[in-house]
């Protein structure tokens, strides 16, 4: 066995041994592994690695990521994340997983990072460790991760014949973004949610988005609220569509959403994801999935019920680590 760089020349083998091993639950395509681990700028080389066996099969990776990017917005640079650490089942418990975790955290504690997390990376895929995953789980937490919350992806399906309609504000208009809006947009998000929503907003125009995947609300003509909507015609490919290959129906995503904290206590959350919903059933979409919640309750008032469910990790690298975890 050996190790080698993180070089793209092996998508193609790191894809097949995650969905040998990941697959049934969660079918990785080329696609969205490039977008999310190889032309992610946040990727830390020096610290993700490949294993090849004597065959050159790859038999294990790890993705560790850093901020990187160059533009002023408020994401953590203590902080570390583990997007992936994956060993073929067929070469555990040969230590091949134990080296690769003290290689990344090796790295990221030359670099002076805090704390680590388990997925919630930019450009992610998983928010925590899957929730049934116990031998995973236990394995990270005999390493001094520390398992602090529960995340949820949500599901709806709905009838071809279901109509989903706006609510109806009188004061309130609902409206997809126009490519005219975006600036005003982005200084909203700037305003209100700065950090990885106006970061994901950023980087969603500057990879060729219009406006169609955001329904906005406007309170009397002053920009209030947002939801985004994702569906497989999006620019890129959104976190509450990664697993579209699970469906033969068409998978839309609602989420994030968020509206300005001095119009919060109106219903006007709940109001904006219909919104987002109507727009989305209007395109013909009959699954719709909400990502990386905790907010279960809030979205049974509209039927979403709990899909898939994962524990959050982290590892503290020296004292007085960063809090920021989203």
């Amino acid at each position: 066995m050996k190790t080698v760089a993180w070089d793209e020349v092996y998508v193609e083998r790191l894809v097949n041994l995650w969905n040998r091993e990941l697959g049934l639950a969660f079918p990785m395509r080329d696609s969205l592994f490039k977008q999310n681990s190889v032309l992610d700028k946040n990727v830390c080389r020096d610290s993700s690695l490949i294993v090849l066996n004597n065959d050159n099969d790859v038999i294990g990776f790890l993705i560790v990521k850093v901020w990187q990017e160059k533009l002023p917005v408020q994401i953590s640079k203590t902080t570390g994340w583990i997007q992936v650490l994956l060993v073929d089942h067929r070469y555990r418990n040969k230590g091949i997983g134990t080296k690769l975790l003290a290689h990344g955290e090796g790295v990221l504690r030359q670099q002076g990072k805090q704390q680590i997390l388990l997925g919630r990376d930019p450009w992610h895929y998983f928010p925590g460790i899957p929730i049934h995953n116990e031998q995973t789980k236990r394995w990270f937490l005999a390493r001094g991760y520390e398992a602090y919350g529960t995340e949820h992806d949500l599901l709806k399906t709905y009838n071809q014949t279901t109509a989903v309609t706006k609510p109806n504000f009188p004061e309130i208009d609902f409206s997809v973004l126009h490519r005219e809006e975006k600036e005003e947009f982005l200084a909203f998000l700037h305003r209100c949610f700065p950090g990885r929503w106006e970061y994901e907003a950023i980087k969603y125009f500057a990879l060729g988005g219009a406006g169609r995947e955001f329904v906005v609300m406007r309170k009397r003509g002053r920009l209030i609220g947002f939801c985004r909507i994702n569906d497989a015609n999006s620019p890129i490919i959104a976190q509450n569509v990664y697993w579209a290959p699970l469906f033969e129906a068409a998978l839309g995503g609602v989420g994030p959403l968020g509206i300005d904290v001095l119009e919060r206590g109106q219903g006007y959350g709940l109001a904006v994801v219909e919104a987002g919903i109507a727009e989305l059933r209007k395109r013909g979409i009959q699954k719709i999935v909400i990502d990386w919640t905790g907010l279960v309750n809030f979205y049974k008032k509209l039927g979403y019920e709990v899909w898939k469910s994962y524990t959050s990790f982290k590892k503290s690298l020296e004292s007085g680590s960063d809090s920021s975890d989203k």
